[in-house]
């Protein structure tokens, strides 16, 4: 397997998912700057968090328009793996990869804090490291995390289970007092209707190395490089 990074004007964990792509996997990674656009040897392609664009007009709206991102959508339609972390899950519903909007947090202010997801399915390369319903604890940091849909979104994202991860209480309730940003439905983090395409709000990638005192984000990455 090889992986792709994508770095646009003011992406800030670029680096960090290197470390643990290239660093804990010994993944072949290469940066992608965002004016590129033949990424054709790639497997996976991750679209970091950050401020893409200094997150001017909306988050990652600017983005969705940089060269490299209409090779992105033709990766994501040949079946290959795309996964967008926080701007980059803004990114990937502005480009219209996955439904629905990430917008301003309940309360209006920018949250940084480690909070409770659970699995909510675990069939598929992104989550087969983990246990059904498994509660993990990730970091976040976003002004602009509540997800937002209409509810006939909402009720596809229910009945056909693209819902891979919600929000949750440290013993796995999904309640509103578990809800850090009011997204809808507890959503963390969703899959495009194939499952190829993962967006998420919390960062795997901070949670990771033993080094820092947290590693349940590493199973993301243990699924996809299982059987590469």
């Amino acid at each position: 397997m090889k992986c792709g990074i994508i770095v646009f004007p003011g992406s800030n964990c670029d680096r960090d998912v290197l470390m643990v792509t290239q660093g804990l996997f010994s993944v072949p990674t290469r940066m992608i700057w965002h004016e590129e656009t033949d990424i054709s040897d790639l497997d996976l392609v991750v679209i970091p968090g950050g401020f893409s664009y200094g997150d001017y007009l909306r988050c990652g709206a600017v983005a969705r328009f940089s060269p490299v991102m209409k090779s992105v959508v033709s990766h994501a339609e040949k079946g290959k793996l795309v996964l967008g972390i926080c701007n980059g899950f803004q990114v990937l519903t502005e480009a219209g990869l996955l439904p629905g909007a990430l917008i301003r947090n309940q309360d209006l202010h920018f949250i940084c804090d480690r909070i409770s997801v659970r699995v909510e399915k675990t069939n598929l390369p992104w989550s087969q490291a983990y246990s059904p319903k498994q509660v993990i604890t990730l970091p976040i940091a976003h002004g602009e995390g509540r997800y937002y849909a209409t509810p006939e979104t909402l009720s596809d994202l229910e009945d056909n289970h693209r819902i891979l991860f919600r929000y949750c209480s440290h013993t796995g309730e999904i309640d509103e007092e578990s809800n850090p940003n009011g997204s809808l439905n507890n959503i963390a983090g969703i899959v495009n209707k194939e499952g190829n395409v993962l967006g998420m709000m919390p960062h795997p990638e901070r949670a990771s190395d033993s080094m820092l005192g947290a590693i349940d984000g590493k199973g993301l990455f243990e699924g996809l490089f299982k059987n590469r």
